[in-house]
């Protein structure tokens, strides 16, 4: 791509990026972020307080296909530069989990209420970053394609702890013929900050999940004759970890629901 053709191929992204950022401020979308702002990072989000901030940060390092880490801030700043220049973490979410002691307590649009002097906001890569990259290689993506949130399951699959946080892998699953299923692994093995490749193929029952049609968050997807359901790490893991760990308070998205970043999902390609 030339280099005027690149850099108006950027700028239509983030104008994109910025009217959906403003719909998501005022409240209008609250939805999913599944297929939206095509090549820009999305990140799932989790905010500590700050004197739980150093066990969360050995936990992602310990697990970083998990939870690979695209950014952390500065306790009590609601910003993130090197992700977005005028993104605010209290406002630019469709929908916030908050969790009281491990437990779920209630979901809002805004947290600025919320907000805490020692607050510090961890971001992580999301699949849906490599979604984007499976359509461009011209494969089709099921809950895109359907116009639905992704399918999670809680599995069997063990995290290694660190300090107070420790729990299972949540998965997220994509149904592919075998074809296509062996081209979706090449393509997301070269986005390791994105989840990389799926750490499952095929039998659900091997990592600890039951039914396919019942999924812990998300929607079922249909999942035609002579598919494979493919299994990622998914970035809604430390959300269990919460729920064990009982922090006093602690805000995530809702799942679906990501941080919309200005970075270019080609940013996290290994080559």
């Amino acid at each position: 791509m030339q280099t005027a053709d690149y850099s108006d191929f950027k700028q239509s992204v983030l104008d994109q990026a910025a009217s959906l950022r403003s719909r998501i401020r005022s409240g209008e979308h609250t939805g999913t972020t599944s297929g939206a702002a095509h090549s820009l990072i999305q990140g799932n989000v989790v905010i500590l307080p700050a004197d739980w901030a150093a066990d969360f940060l050995m936990y992602c390092q310990n697990n970083p296909v998990a939870l690979p880490l695209i950014g952390v801030s500065e306790p009590g700043d609601p910003a993130l530069p090197e992700l977005g220049r005028d993104l605010d973490i209290r406002t630019d979410i469709p929908e916030y989990q908050v969790f009281r002691d491990g437990a779920r307590a209630e979901t809002v649009t805004d947290i600025r209420e919320l907000w805490q002097g020692d607050f510090v906001t961890f971001v992580l890569g999301c699949s849906f970053s490599f979604e984007d990259a499976l359509t461009r290689a011209g494969l089709t993506v099921r809950n895109v394609e359907q116009g639905s949130n992704v399918s999670m399951y809680r599995s069997s699959i063990a995290t290694r702890p660190a300090g107070r946080f420790h729990g299972n892998m949540v998965v997220s699953m994509r149904p592919f013929n075998g074809a296509d299923a062996i081209r979706a692994i090449q393509v997301t093995t070269r986005l390791p900050k994105a989840h990389g490749a799926p750490v499952h193929i095929g039998d659900p029952s091997q990592i600890g999940i039951a039914d396919l049609a019942k999924p812990d968050f998300g929607d079922p997807v249909t999942i035609r004759e002579g598919e494979l359901p493919l299994f990622w790490a998914c970035g809604v893991t430390p959300q269990l970890a919460l729920e064990n760990a009982r922090p006093p308070i602690a805000i995530t998205h809702v799942p679906g629901k990501m941080l919309l970043t200005e970075r270019l999902n080609e940013e996290l390609a290994v080559l």
